[in-house]
Order: C-alpha cells, then sequence, then structure tokens
C-alpha cells in the first residue's frame, strides 16, 4: 500500500513538472514569435504622394506594404484624381502592412450656393469667395456713392442671384463702387434711342441706369426710351449738369409719336427765340 502511494505521488510530481516545462516552453515561444506577429522592427518612412496622381499614390504606397484607404474632397485649383492629402504625414514611421489614408479630387466639382456679396467690401468678398472654394475673377470698377462696395456679382457675364447652385470652382467677377467723380457733364441724351442704345451710351460715361417700362411691349428690341429724368434740357434750354456715378430714369415704351419724343426732349416753357420776340414787343407797347 505505502509502494502505491509512493508511486501516485511520483507520478503526480513528474506530470506536475512536464506541465510547468511545457508551459515554459509555450512562454518563451510566444515571446519570441511576437516579434514577428506583430512586424517589431519591419517599420517604413511614409512617402509623399500629395499632389501625384490616384494611380501613382496607391502603386508607390502597396510596394511599400502599405493598405491604401481612398476617400475624395474637391480643390479647384488642382487637376482631377490628384491627392490632396494623406495621414499618417511624410515621412512618419509606420509599420508595414498598417493602412494609408489618402483623399484624392473628384472629378466633377460638387455644387454650392452663390453667396450674397452685394454691399460687402472687396476683402469680405474675397474672403468668402475663397470659403466656399470660389474663384475670384475679373474686378471692374463704377462710380458710385458705396466707393469700395461690391455692386454686382457676375457669373459667365451675367448677373447672379444669391442662393443659385454653381459648381465649386467657378469664376465670380465683381463690380465695385469707384466714389462719384466731381467732374460735371452735360446729361447725355438718349430720347429716341432703343434700351441697348441708351445703356451703352450711360453706362459708357459712368451713370447709373434705372428703366422703367411702360405699356405692352411686343418687342423689346424695338422699344425705345421715349423720356428720361433729368432731361437733356432745363427750361430755360440750357444743358442739365450731371456727375459720374449718378442715377438716371429712362422710360421706356413700344412706340412713341416725333412730337412726344421732342417735347420731352425740350420741356414746356423752355426759352427760345420765337418767345422772346412777342414778350418784347409787348412790353414795348405797355410802355
Amino acid at each position: 500500500m505505502a509502494l502505491i502511494r509512493e508511486d501516485i505521488r511520483k507520478s503526480f510530481r513528474f506530470n506536475l513538472l512536464v506541465v510547468v516545462l511545457l508551459c515554459i516552453v509555450l512562454y518563451m515561444l510566444f515571446f519570441l514569435s511576437l516579434s514577428f506577429i506583430t512586424r517589431h522592427g519591419a517599420e517604413a518612412k511614409v512617402p509623399s504622394v500629395t499632389g501625384k496622381s490616384i494611380g501613382v499614390a496607391i502603386d508607390a504606397l502597396e510596394k511599400m506594404g502599405f493598405e491604401v484607404d481612398v476617400d475624395s474632397g474637391y480643390d479647384p485649383k488642382l487637376k482631377p484624381f490628384v491627392v490632396l492629402n494623406q495621414i499618417p504625414e511624410v515621412n512618419a514611421s509606420v509599420k508595414t502592412g498598417r493602412t494609408i489614408f489618402i483623399t484624392v479630387n473628384k472629378a466633377n466639382p460638387p455644387l454650392t450656393p452663390m453667396p450674397n456679396l452685394q454691399n460687402l467690401s472687396f476683402r469680405s468678398a474675397e474672403m468668402i469667395l475663397k470659403s466656399n472654394k470660389l474663384i475670384l475673377g475679373d474686378t471692374t470698377y463704377r462710380p458710385d456713392i458705396a466707393k469700395g462696395a461690391i455692386l454686382e456679382q457676375l457669373y459667365n457675364g451675367q448677373l447672379i442671384r444669391p442662393g443659385v447652385m454653381i459648381p465649386q470652382g467657378s469664376r465670380i467677377d465683381l463690380v465695385i463702387g469707384d466714389g462719384l467723380g466731381n467732374t460735371q457733364f452735360n446729361v447725355p441724351d438718349v430720347i429716341g434711342m432703343t434700351y441697348e442704345e441708351a445703356a451703352a451710351v450711360l453706362n459708357g460715361t459712368g451713370l447709373s441706369i434705372t428703366a422703367i417700362w411702360e405699356g405692352a411691349i411686343t418687342d423689346s428690341a424695338l422699344a425705345i426710351v421715349y423720356d428720361q429724368s433729368p432731361k437733356p434740357k432745363n427750361e430755360l434750354a440750357t444743358p442739365n449738369r450731371i456727375r459720374e456715378g449718378d442715377i438716371i430714369d429712362v422710360r421706356i415704351k413700344q412706340t412713341a409719336t416725333p412730337e412726344e419724343l421732342e417735347n420731352n426732349r425740350n420741356p414746356a416753357g423752355a426759352v427760345n427765340s420765337s418767345e422772346d420776340e412777342p414778350v418784347q414787343n409787348a412790353k414795348t407797347e405797355y410802355e
């Protein structure tokens, strides 16, 4: 009986020793293989792929053992399908097999609402355009009391209302107030002209125009200016004077008689030589 107990003790000690030795071996194998599993020491410097095409960027990163995750963004100043940015940054030490995130420029620009730039300063308008990824186009100056303020915003040569959806990267032209000039000149006579002709004359002299359309207009190209304010001449038959940047109102309708045009061009009661003579004769007779 004692011999059996002694054999059991020896067997238990042997098995325990085997288990302990096995645990030690497994522990050592685990730590020895840990560096291989985690690729310890297998690091590489992240190359610069910003500004390169997507194909070239992915090929360069995969050859270095990196995984690549692609997202999209938009920059109107860069070509489509080029890398805008990357994470991690250039020259960062990253283990091979890890993922490099790149953002690629879209081929089709997304739409953005046109901001309202009117009455803002040029600097403010420039910053708002940039924040909306729109490009500042041509800037022209027009005489106006609001010196330095944005008077008009143009897209493709046409006025554009705030809120209209346009592609990012679009060029926006600005018309800026240049103050009122001090030089006065005669009010241009645009009575009898078409609206397009009158607008060309008035804009060419630095005047702002307000068009008032009256009656049924069947053909706007043939409608004419039949009256204006201020008029070319005053009651003394001398030219009215105006400054750059001032506003002139024009009234437009489809047809007007020559008499109507002449009466509007020369205000009623204007002094002329034919009217002066009877007055002088009457004065003589009275005396």
